[in-house]
C-alpha cells in the first residue's frame, strides 16, 4: 500500500519533469510527509472536443477518491489506494479507470516493515537516480452537498484521487506485500491518454508497467506522526548513513 509519500519538488520542477502543458495557478507547498486527505498535485490529460488534441495539465486533488455517487466525502479516507487486480471491476474505481487516469508525482514513499518483536521500522523508498516517480492514479469528480445554498443548489465540485497498487516484487516484498504502480516516462503518455478507454486497453496498460526499481532507506520514527514534516524525515539513520 501507499499511505504516506514525499513530494519535495515545486510546480516548475513538476511541469518540466512531466512535460505539462498547462497548470493551475495554486502552488502546493513541498511536503516530506503527505498524508491521506491532503491536497496533492496530479497530472492528467484532456481531449479538446473541437480539435481532438490532448492537453496535459497539472491539477490539484484531494488524496482519497470520492466516488461520484458517494453521500459523504468521508469515504475518501478509505480509498487512498486501489488494487490493480480489481480496479476495473470495483464500482468505486472502474469508471475512473476507463476515463480518468492520472499520475501522482512523488519523490518517494514510506512503508513500515514489521519486525519479529512486533515493532515496526519506517523505511523510505525512492528511485535510484533521485528523479521524480509517477504513481499510477485515478481521479474523480464529486459534488459536495454541504456547500450548497439557495433553491435547488448543485453544490461545489471536489476533485479527488487514488493511487493504484500491486503485489510487491521479491525485492520489495520483504518490506511490504504491496507497492505503488509506478509509470515509467516512456509509458506516461499511454497511461494518461483518455482515448484508451476500453477494459482490454486499460488492462494492457497495467500489464505493460514494469515492477519499480526502488532503493530502501531506514529513517527515523518521527515520520510516524503526520504533524511532523521537513527534509530531515528522509535522512538515513546515523548507523545506516
Amino acid at each position: 500500500m501507499c499511505g504516506r509519500f514525499v513530494i519535495a519538488g515545486n510546480k516548475a520542477d513538476l511541469i518540466d519533469a512531466f512535460e505539462v502543458d498547462e497548470s493551475v495557478e495554486d502552488e502546493v507547498e513541498p511536503s516530506w510527509n503527505v498524508a491521506p486527505t491532503s491536497t496533492v498535485q496530479i497530472v492528467v490529460e484532456r481531449v479538446d472536443p473541437e480539435t481532438g488534441e490532448l492537453t496535459r495539465r497539472l491539477e490539484l486533488a484531494r488524496w482519497g477518491l470520492i466516488p461520484s455517487w458517494a453521500k459523504s466525502a468521508s469515504v475518501g479516507a478509505r480509498m487512498i489506494n486501489a488494487r490493480s487486480e480489481t480496479v476495473l471491476e470495483k464500482p468505486s474505481f472502474r469508471a475512473a479507470a476507463l476515463k480518468r487516469r492520472a499520475i501522482v508525482p512523488a519523490d518517494g514513499y514510506y512503508e513500515w516493515r514489521k519486525n519479529a518483536d512486533g515493532s515496526k521500522t519506517p523505511i523510505y523508498l525512492h528511485g535510484p537516480d533521485g528523479s521524480h516517480l509517477g504513481f499510477a492514479g485515478l481521479y474523480e469528480f464529486w459534488r459536495d452537498p454541504s456547500t450548497a445554498s439557495g433553491e435547488n443548489p448543485p453544490g461545489s465540485w471536489v476533485v479527488s484521487c487514488t493511487i493504484i497498487t500491486r503485489t510487491a516484487s521479491d525485492a520489495l516484498g520483504e518490506i511490504h506485500d504491496r507497492t505503488p504502480v509506478i509509470v515509467p516516462p516512456d509509458l506516461r503518455g499511454d497511461w494518461l491518454d483518455p482515448r484508451n478507454d476500453t477494459r482490454p486497453a486499460v488492462q494492457g496498460l497495467l500489464d505493460a508497467i514494469p515492477d519499480p526499481e526502488l532503493v530502501p532507506r531506514l529513517v527515523g520514527s518521527r515520520v510516524g506522526s503526520v504533524r511532523n514534516d521537513g527534509p530531515d524525515l528522509i535522512e538515513p539513520l546515523p548507523e545506516h548513513a
